[in-house]
């Protein structure tokens, strides 16, 4: 399949479709904006001019240009003026029964060479390309919002979807300023996929009132790079959506329980509370958010404290253990000393996050505390949870990563490029892995694992085999 495309057809005018028919209006194609409804349609298109005038009048963009782009969009009543287009973009209904039938419709309307591609970010594209005539011509071309600024573009290849398309609509792609990464038909693709235990364990936390939620969004931001945390962002995504992507996952993967949806998030949705949308979410959004509850700095009440810091990552205070967290409670490790624990959970960032054995005298903790803050480092006190926050959500992203590149979802480095574009993770999940050391995370997670006695916390196979050639070039 030899093609140049020229003409372009959006199938939904919302806030996606919108957001790809600028984009590729702006690219030089005329763009046909199909909806049902044609006051949808005009909205949509004065929505478009109203974004572009105001990138003029900051002086992104000439007068000139803009109306270009505008002139380019042209919308379209009748679905079957679509048989004129190079390239479908779907991004209407994410129902599958609504997506096959008006595939199936495509394919019929438009030509053989006519390429249908559909926005969603978690429908199976095998699925949708069942129906269709000529299925190879069928792919996912996923973007993410707002798509006019988003780099990232996952470009999705059903089993029927031939490589010469996906080669295709990843070169348009780069030709539209966008960074495309190529993956198979799975459940949430790679994004979606992988991007669910940030979500889900602090939904876990939440529910186990380890502590409140904006102290978990705290220590994700500031202690894990990442530049929202986990609650806040499905307040700004909306509850009702993320909670629905999170469920199309779940039961797609036929009820795996490392994605199952949370019940708290659930009441939410169920009562209205979508988040920043409707002023109630997670947080309430028609005021102040309540700030994190970072320790007050210890006084200079220790004599000076000497640290003896041993390779097996603990750090002796005297008569306190600061044990970095591999996923047991500070108590169980308590117990197996004999001497007062405190946990440490941290990464790179200025944040840390502690839990304290149950039986720690005050003073022996308070002594944790104030080492710590004598190295610069902020600190939140949780509950004694294992694994704490930081090392049991990275652990979980990244194992889900590795999962992935085991089962042949997409290569290592557009699995890393796709996190790091497309939710802005500070680093891919992947190199993240290698930084931190497979074997650490590989105790961790049978730790978590071993104390919950759930499947959820599995480490996968890749892990595993990475874990041992780890140990093997160490030794």
């Amino acid at each position: 399949m030899t093609m140049r495309i020229h003409t372009v057809a959006v199938i939904g005018s919302g806030t996606m479709g919108a957001g790809i028919a600028e984009v590729a209006a702006s690219s030089g194609h005329q763009v046909l904006v199909y909806d049902i409804a044609a006051d949808v349609v005009a909205r949509a298109i004065d929505g478009i001019r109203s974004r572009l005038d105001s990138r003029v009048a900051r002086g992104k963009l000439t007068a000139e240009a803009c109306e270009k782009i505008v002139a380019r969009l042209l919308p379209v009543n009748d679905i079957h003026a679509l048989a004129a287009a190079d390239l479908v973009i779907e991004a209407a209904s994410e129902r599958l029964e609504v997506k096959k039938a008006l595939f199936k419709q495509l394919g019929e309307i438009c030509p053989p060479q006519t390429l249908l591609t559909s926005n969603t970010s978690s429908i199976s594209i095998t699925a949708v390309a069942a129906d269709v005539r000529h299925p190879e011509r069928v792919a996912g071309l996923h973007f993410f919002n707002p798509a006019p600024v988003m780099k990232l573009v996952e470009v999705v290849s059903g089993l029927a979807t031939s490589t010469e398309v996906a080669d295709l609509l990843c070169e348009l792609a780069v030709n539209w300023g966008k960074q495309p990464v190529r993956c198979q038909s799975t459940p949430g693709f790679i994004v979606n996929r992988v991007a669910r235990p940030f979500y889900s364990e602090a939904w876990r936390a939440l529910e186990e009132n380890v502590a409140p939620a904006q102290d978990i969004d705290a220590a994700l931001r500031e202690g894990g790079g990442f530049p929202m945390g986990p609650l806040e962002l499905t307040d700004l995504i909306g509850q009702d959506v993320n909670f629905a992507v999170t469920c199309s996952v779940f039961n797609a993967f036929w009820q795996e329980r490392r994605f199952l949806p949370s019940l708290v998030q659930q009441e939410l949705v169920l009562g209205g509370r979508f988040g920043k949308k409707t002023g109630q979410g997670v947080y309430d959004w028609h005021g102040e958010r309540p700030a994190a509850q970072w320790l007050e700095p210890v006084g200079a009440t220790f004599s000076p404290v000497i640290a003896n810091k041993r390779s097996d990552g603990v750090t002796e205070l005297e008569d306190v253990l600061l044990v970095e967290t591999t996923g047991e409670t500070a108590q169980s490790l308590a117990l197996r000393h004999n001497r007062p624990v405190v946990v440490v959970d941290r990464m790179d960032g200025e944040a840390v996050v502690i839990a304290a054995a149950a039986g720690n005298p005050h003073s022996a903790t308070q002594k944790a505390i104030y080492h710590l803050q004598q190295q610069g480092k902020r600190v939140l006190q949780i509950s004694d949870y294992p694994g704490l926050l930081l090392w049991r959500t990275v652990a979980m992203i990244i194992n889900e990563a590795l999962d992935a590149l085991q089962k042949g979802v997409a290569s290592e480095q557009d699995i890393d490029t796709a996190m790091r574009l497309g939710v802005n993770y500070p680093v891919g999940p992947i190199a993240w892995g290698e930084r931190l050391g497979w074997q650490r995370l590989l105790i961790l997670l049978e730790n978590l694992q071993r104390h919950y006695g759930e499947e959820r916390y599995r480490p996968c196979s890749l892990l595993r085999q990475r874990a041992l050639l780890e140990s093997s070039y160490e030794s």
